[in-house]
């Protein structure tokens, strides 16, 4: 009869579900629980009491998002308290006055809708933030592996990875205090593991084969590299995502077993953020393709590490390993990594919206996460290095990121700034109210602009291309608010892309090009003219390692600046030259007749004096109608002719030719005045 009059009642402004008892209850909250937006609930039934029925709901978390409306004849403080003490949102006696119950269940279910939708708004903006943070070091990142040669999943592999184990070893073990928060700062921050190696060599970095004991000393600088780049930023030291970037950068190679590096560290002496790394990292490494290797499959992959293969690991994160190698297996290896990486992105910003924590209110917990999630901003911002802003109508207001005010030279936060006398000598009032008017007429379908304009910045004028998105409120009609958006120094921004550009193509001592580059270069320019006769030179200097070692490194660099200089001098436009490494060099150039006399002309031009060093060099030439135009057998055939030269006692140049290879077994290196013999001594002559 109750239920009957509460249908009633209600019937005509909502579905009604009806249960006789606390367990029909409880099993229409299984089936249906993300449909109800109410339950009014007695506490005296059958079967299971109401008690019984809000413990049931907190256990399985209905409470959430569904309020509870008590209604009942015992309205005794101790049961009243009870039922608040459950979670309940309102209590009700009765005999009930329906004027009474249709408010308090109108006002109930609005006060939910609202939480809901203010919960789903910060969920959205975190999330949206949160996507834009991982965009942003993603960009970061893909600049060092852009350096390395190595594809542009392994950033998003070794984030993945690590969240995957972090999250398992958290389900498996308390040995470790984490939090979820620190499982989404450890992951963010895997992302930046290998920025030192941005002061690495290139030449080290893509290197084909093995390095040699000195490379790799030099190839281990970068853990320290990345680690001192970020220990010498100015602000943010104390914020979680740098201190955790710091701990990965600096020891995710250290081992276990004390036997890595930098510092020899053991055991759990070793961040455990750096030790899932670690593991991340060699299983991409494995199962990745490199310059110098092919890929392994999954289970090989595992295999070698679980076995022993690949250095010692933590014996925990050995067992989330095995224990999750199909999971690890099936996200690693699909195609949709990043729809499955937004996707969990999302998740985990909900729950952590969602989660209840004993210490914090909801309130407390929000701004706790939004806190996080601006940290995260003003980093990032920083690292960017752009102008961002947020502009609001009411009241007139513009506020800079960190780096932008400081770029600028204007405050972080200014009032009515159409007004501002600093703003107005350095952007002209006709600009600036283009940009209020192109804002204005905006639409919230379409409420991005672009807007270049002249700033004088620095004592010059300098271009900027300013892209805003126009913001609206949810009124109906929407009212236009303000805007949010970046303003991009086209100068600096063009500079930058050129630096980056030279990076990947030159080499960053001399200014030549890059081995790498320079291939690519040279197939292209025989692939375009399959009628021409070109030469490849290769040369290095004789005798370096003795000016290196008499006047220094620093000596030895500015000698290899000079014959870079030289080379850039005397060879005439379209001919090709690069560093190959080292104190070695390449020349490519077409030729129509005498190149003997083209080579020769060459070589005088690059011996000579450098201060007290004499520059003597050593080189070996080959020529595409003889050799062809594959160029690892053209590279080959000129390293040949440079070793002929170097036994015949250096200081000279020799071209190959078929019987080049017979000559280098009968040359004696005994007498450095004798000249390359054979058929290579006719036409490549010793030159003194």
């Amino acid at each position: 009869m109750n239920r009957s009059i509460l249908a009633d009642m209600l019937g005509d402004d909502y579905e009604i579900f009806e249960a006789e008892d606390g367990k029909q209850a409880v099993a229409l909250l299984y089936k249906r629980a993300a449909e109800i937006d109410l339950v009014l609930l007695d506490i005296v039934m059958p079967e299971m009491d109401g008690f019984e029925v809000l413990a049931a709901m907190n256990e399985n978390g209905w409470i959430e998002d569904t309020p509870v409306i008590m209604i009942s004849a015992e309205s005794a403080p101790a049961r009243v308290q009870k039922a608040y003490e459950l979670r309940a949102a309102d209590f009700i006696s009765r005999p009930f006055d329906a004027t009474i119950v249709r408010h308090r269940v109108v006002n109930t279910i609005l006060l939910y809708a609202r939480q809901k939708k203010l919960i789903n708004m910060v969920a959205d903006q975190i999330y949206e933030k949160e996507k834009q943070s991982a965009m942003m070091i993603d960009i970061l990142s893909h600049i060092v592996e852009f350096r390395n040669g190595e594809s542009g999943q392994h950033v998003l592999h070794i984030r993945t990875l690590t969240e995957l184990l972090l999250k398992y070893l958290l389900k498996m073990t308390d040995e470790y205090e984490l939090s979820v928060s620190d499982i989404t700062t450890i992951s963010t921050a895997a992302a930046l593991h290998d920025i030192g190696k941005i002061g690495i060599p290139g030449e080290i970095l893509n290197k084909p084969g093995r390095l040699t004991d000195e490379e790799f000393a030099i190839m281990k600088t970068h853990s320290m590299l990345g680690a001192d780049m970020l220990r010498g930023m100015q602000v943010h030291q104390n914020e979680p995502l740098v201190k955790a970037a710091y701990e990965i950068c600096r020891w995710h190679h250290e081992r276990y077993d004390g036997r890595g590096y930098p510092d020899g560290l053991k055991g759990d002496e070793i961040p455990i953020s750096a030790q899932i790394v670690a593991l991340a990292d060699v299983y991409d490494a494995l199962t990745s393709e490199r310059v110098y290797k092919k890929a392994y499959t999954h289970e090989v992959a595992v295999q070698m590490i679980l076995d022993g293969q690949c250095g010692q690991f933590n014996p925990l994160l050995m067992e989330c390993l095995r224990n999750n190698e199909k999971n690890i297996k099936e996200i690693m290896g699909t195609s949709s990594m990043r729809k499955w990486s937004d996707e969990r992105s999302l998740r985990n910003v909900k729950e952590a919206m969602l989660r209840q924590h004993e210490k914090y209110s909801a309130s407390e917990r929000t701004l706790q996460l939004l806190e996080h999630e601006r940290m995260k901003y003003r980093f990032f911002a920083d690292m960017s290095q752009e102008v961002q802003f947020e502009y609001t109508t009411t009241p007139p207001m513009v506020t800079l990121s960190e780096w932008g005010a400081r770029h600028l030279g204007l405050d972080e936060t200014i009032m009515n700034p159409l007004e501002n006398a600093r703003v107005q000598r350095m952007i002209d009032s006709s600009s600036m109210e283009e940009v209020r008017e192109e804002l204005h007429h905006t639409t919230p379908d379409n409420p991005v602009i672009r807007h270049d304009c002249r700033v004088h910045l620095n004592c010059e004028d300098r271009w900027m291309k300013l892209i805003a998105r126009a913001t609206w409120s949810d009124n109906e009609p929407p009212q236009y608010t303000g805007a949010i958006g970046k303003v991009i120094d086209v100068h600096e921004s063009k500079v930058r892309m050129d630096e980056l550009q030279m990076m990947a193509s030159h080499d960053t001592l001399t200014g030549l090009y890059n081995h790498k580059f320079a291939r690519a270069r040279i197939e292209e320019m025989m692939a375009d003219r399959p009628d021409s006769r070109f030469a490849l030179g290769i040369f290095d200097l004789d005798y370096f390692k003795q000016a290196n070692d008499t006047y220094g490194h620093l000596f030895g660099d500015e000698v290899l600046k000079h014959m870079s200089q030289t080379l850039k001098r005397i060879m005439r436009e379209g001919t090709i030259t690069a560093r190959v490494g080292g104190d070695e060099f390449l020349l490519f150039f077409e030729y129509h007749e005498h190149v003997d006399l083209a080579i020769r002309r060459i070589y005088n031009s690059l011996i000579g004096q450098y201060g007290d060093f004499n520059i003597s060099v050593s080189m070996g030439v080959a020529k595409t109608d003889l050799v062809g135009t594959d160029y690892d057998t053209l590279f080959h055939a000129a390293d040949q002719a440079l070793y002929a030269a170097k036994r015949a006692g250096r200081g000279r140049f020799c071209f190959y030719d078929e019987t080049t290879n017979e000559i280098l077994s009968a040359i004696s290196p005994i007498d450095s005045e004798n000249d390359c013999s054979g058929k290579a001594g006719e036409k490549g002559e010793r030159i003194r």
